[in-house]
């Protein structure tokens, strides 16, 4: 009786944790979302078009993303950095970078 007692607990808490870990993986997705797509929309001005590489979980503080693509108005391949603050969900784009070789 104790066993069973036991072994259902333990199924229990592992449930729990499988669905914790689920919503965590959901809510990283999301936050990676929302930097590309908030860095994007920032970074339009600069560029004619545009792809942003998001660290996948950024800083304590920080998203953090590579915004890459076309300068606008020129041919010339430029980036910028981007910075999501994850308290205030607001964003700035860093200066145009020429882009790495």
């Amino acid at each position: 009786m104790i066993l069973a007692r036991s072994t259902l607990a333990a199924l229990a808490l592992m449930a729990l944790g499988a669905t914790a870990l689920a919503s965590s993986d959901d809510a990283w997705k999301a936050f990676r979302a929302d930097v590309e797509t908030q860095c994007l929309a920032a970074a339009e001005p600069m560029f004619e078009t545009a792809t942003a590489t998001v660290d996948p979980f950024g800083s304590e503080s920080y998203g953090l993303a590579l915004v890459r693509g076309t300068a606008r108005g020129a041919d010339a391949e430029i980036m910028a950095i981007c910075v999501y603050d994850k308290q205030a969900k607001t964003v700035e784009i860093g200066g145009e970078l020429p882009a790495a070789e």
